[in-house]
């Protein structure tokens, strides 16, 4: 039986993928392009039971989602990437206190204030945690509007399941983007947390926190927090292959990048080319088992919309056996299609 769709836009997508994964609390600070996220969830937060709050600022926004974390609701904050910027330190915390959380960042051009365009440049900010201290983010990042509001449903079963913030890493061309959504029942059941802030009757008192003074304790704190990283990135490895039997050229891109990407490879196979596409879907843990071939004449293209950053997790995945191309623009600028076929026919 067909099912029905609804046209939407990639933010609002986002907003209601949470709402159905069972969010209760979000706190947002408008910033383009991810207002729309912040509107949404304003007009629709309060009819699925949930608190939506327009903050007095990013600190506070995600100040409020540790504290509502804390207290074992499904939390999560939006913002694109001068707005992440300011909440490094709150996302800090909220690892260090191994707290499940969702935060969204439709980037935009930069560094600095940088301009509404979109872009991807924040790629090492979200991979590499972000702020201080030895953590990191499940990071995903969705290439559809309907995948946008799939990531995000999953997003919060994997913050809750690792306890840890995970991130949905868009940018302002998906975000503004509108495409048919297919949506999916809410979520009924969200998992009990024994470990949440809801009261000590009966109990012995919660405590949630990233200080740990005592000598040694903090070392064997982020012992755990790597064992957590191993089993993440052993289990939580999401990617897409195109066409790579018997290619001789395989490109490499995610998001938006990847639509172009993909529209590059079916015109460069219709006219005989060998040409594949790998698209990494978890950012971190990034996808390395994909980059295991044994053709040694075989090339990688990285596509990017930065001045190089994901390229450096291809190298590092595909450890010298094969060469790595670079194919990129910043400050808001997109390679095109005719870019990504000129820099593939001088490479075959």
């Amino acid at each position: 039986m067909k099912k029905d769709k609804i046209l939407i836009s990639g933010n609002e997508a986002i907003a209601q993928g949470a709402i159905d994964a069972g969010c209760n609390f979000y706190a947002g600070y408008p910033i383009t392009p991810q207002n729309e996220i912040i509107a949404y969830m304003s007009k629709h937060m309060a009819d699925s039971g949930g608190v939506s709050i327009q903050a007095e600022s990013e600190l506070a926004a995600i100040s409020m989602v540790y504290g509502a974390s804390a207290a074992g609701a499904r939390s999560m904050t939006s913002s694109s990437s001068p707005g992440i910027s300011l909440k490094q330190e709150g996302i800090s915390y909220i690892a260090g206190a191994q707290l499940p959380a969702v935060i969204v960042n439709i980037m935009r051009g930069g560094p600095g204030l940088g301009n509404i365009a979109p872009s991807q440049s924040d790629y090492f900010q979200a991979t590499r945690g972000g702020g201080h201290g030895d953590y990191r983010l499940i990071v995903l990042a969705p290439a559809s509007v309907q995948e946008a509001y799939e990531l995000t449903r999953l997003s919060f079963d994997l913050a809750d399941k690792y306890r840890i913030p995970v991130m949905i890493l868009g940018d302002g061309i998906l975000g503004q983007m509108m495409e048919p959504v297919e949506l999916r029942p809410k979520t009924k059941t969200i998992p009990q947390k024994s470990w949440a802030l809801s009261g000590c009757r009966g109990r012995k008192p919660n405590i949630v926190k990233s200080f740990f003074l005592r000598e040694g304790a903090l070392e064997e704190f982020n012992k755990t927090l790597q064992k957590n990283h191993q089993i993440i990135s052993k289990n939580e490895i999401r990617f897409e292959e195109i066409n790579l039997s018997g290619a001789k050229v395989v490109l490499v891109a995610y998001g938006t990048m990847a639509r172009i990407a993909k529209s590059a490879v079916a015109k460069l196979s219709s006219n005989g080319k060998k040409v594949g596409l790998i698209r990494p879907i978890s950012l971190w843990p990034f996808p390395k088992t994909a980059f295991n071939s044994k053709d040694k004449k075989l090339k990688y293209l990285t596509i990017e919309m930065s001045a190089g950053q994901m390229v450096e997790d291809v190298r590092l995945a595909v450890n010298g056996r094969n060469p790595v191309e670079f194919l990129g623009r910043s400050g808001g600028g997109v390679p095109t299609e005719e870019e990504i076929i000129n820099k593939v026919k001088k490479l075959l």
